[in-house]
């Protein structure tokens, strides 16, 4: 007994110890019937219900629209693009509304906005012309969901925001990237430009005005006054420095506004700076400040994580190489900004309280099973993230939840994990 006491003793001496903190997350595999390889996207929100709303991707065939209970974990369909839009595409096919790839948008009503886009070719005989893109929205209090048209032909939907005070939906479309407008009573969409084209995964904010705002492609800011009808774009720079360009690879910008609807906070896919953009300045030029970087690290990869939780803090997503010599690949960083203190501050890594959620044995064939490769073990044993996050939001109970694709994966981080 004694000798089996100290081997046990000594086990646990010799466990290796990350050199980082960890932020524990417990994971739920999204309803496999969803999506075909395990994916989806920027799709995640919180209803006035408390209910998580994930959506997902079935390349060739459909995008859904899951609901998870975060209470008992229990997972529904409640938007299939093909039953809400009337399609009887049969796949697998590029003309399939492939993904709901939109942010979910909440509205104050509680109804939440959404849209569909297309996948990709599934080989070379895939000709099929793809229609366009689809906007819905869904009542969480009904169970109800209406299509609102295709704002584009030929052209997938990338974002969708409501102002339902005003009676307009703003749209990005895909892929040559339109900025369209809905005008819920005529029913009919408009492009306030036909010329300007916005930023790759642009996303519309809603100013203190009641004004819309976009990044252009060449990285101004595009404002709409609904009260006008006029369309105006202004510079945006940092001490004199433009915040970004088209052509400098730093990847698409995340961006996500304040509690007042005064400003906004803005990161790069590959850039962990931090930009704090003024929305109430007049004039040509609106102010930018350089809040400096969110986290150090190798290849930065943030995508679609930025928030302003609740609590006034910025949270985001990092992804770095894992330069710690505690195990190898890529580490999935919690970070946040809190304007008070002006400082950034690391949570941890990402890692996963219960391993059981998702098999990783191989198939009754012997072989890997096909999108399963997106987490890896560190060298204590504990399952972390691997290659890309896709979303993260914080419920109004300060739980962040994330996504993590391969398998499709949400993370649901309890405020006492993180704080």
């Amino acid at each position: 007994m004694f000798l089996s006491i100290v081997a046990l003793t000594l086990a646990v001496a010799e466990q290796p110890k990350a050199p980082f903190p960890y932020v524990w997350a417990t994971a739920y595999h999204i309803l496999p019937e969803t999506h075909t390889d395990e994916s989806g996207y920027f799709s995640l929100c919180e209803g006035k219900n408390g209910k998580i709303y994930v959506g997902t991707a079935a390349y060739g065939f459909n995008g859904y629209l899951v609901e998870v209970d975060p209470k008992t974990g229990k997972q529904r369909i409640v938007i299939d693009v093909n039953k809400v839009c009337g399609l009887t595409t049969k796949g697998p096919t590029y003309a399939a509304q492939s993904k709901i790839h939109t942010r979910n948008f909440v509205a104050p009503s509680g109804k939440i906005y959404v849209g569909s886009k297309q996948g990709y070719r599934r080989g070379k005989d895939d000709t099929a012309d793809y229609p366009g893109g689809f906007v819905m929205v869904y009542d969480p209090e009904t169970d109800k969901t209406e299509n609102l048209g295709m704002p584009f032909k030929g052209e997938g939907v990338n974002d969708v925001t409501a102002d339902e005070t005003r009676g307009l939906v703003y749209v990005v479309t895909c892929e040559d990237h339109h900025w369209m407008i809905l005008d819920m009573k005529t029913k009919k969409y408009r492009e306030p430009d036909p010329n300007m084209r916005v930023t790759s995964y642009a996303q519309t904010l809603i100013d203190h005005k009641g004004r819309a705002v976009v990044l252009t492609r060449d990285f101004k800011l595009a404002r709409f006054d609904p009260a006008t009808d006029k369309l105006e774009v202004l510079e945006l720079a940092s001490d004199g420095k433009a915040v970004g360009k088209a052509d400098d690879k730093l990847g698409p910008a995340c961006w996500a506004i304040t509690a007042d609807v005064k400003a906004a906070y803005l990161i790069r896919m590959s850039d962990p700076t931090l930009f704090r953009i003024d929305l109430t300045a007049e004039g040509a030029k609106l102010p930018v400040a350089d809040l400096g970087k969110l986290i150090d690290g190798k290849h930065h990869d943030s995508r679609g994580s930025l928030i302003v939780g609740h609590d006034g803090k910025v949270y985001a997503l990092e992804r770095i190489d894992n330069e710690t010599k505690f195990g190898t690949g890529y580490l999935h960083h919690l970070v946040s900004y809190d304007p008070v203190t002006r400082k950034a501050r690391d949570h941890g890594v990402l890692v996963v309280k219960n391993p059981d959620w998702f098999d990783f044995a191989p198939g009754k064939d012997g072989k890997p099973k096909p999108w399963s490769h997106g987490f890896h073990k560190l060298p204590d044993s504990t399952q972390t993230p691997l290659h890309a996050h896709m979303a993260l939001i914080q419920a109004k109970d300060g739980t962040l939840y994330g996504t993590i694709i391969y398998p499709f994966t949400l993370l649901r981080i309890e405020a006492k994990d993180y704080k």
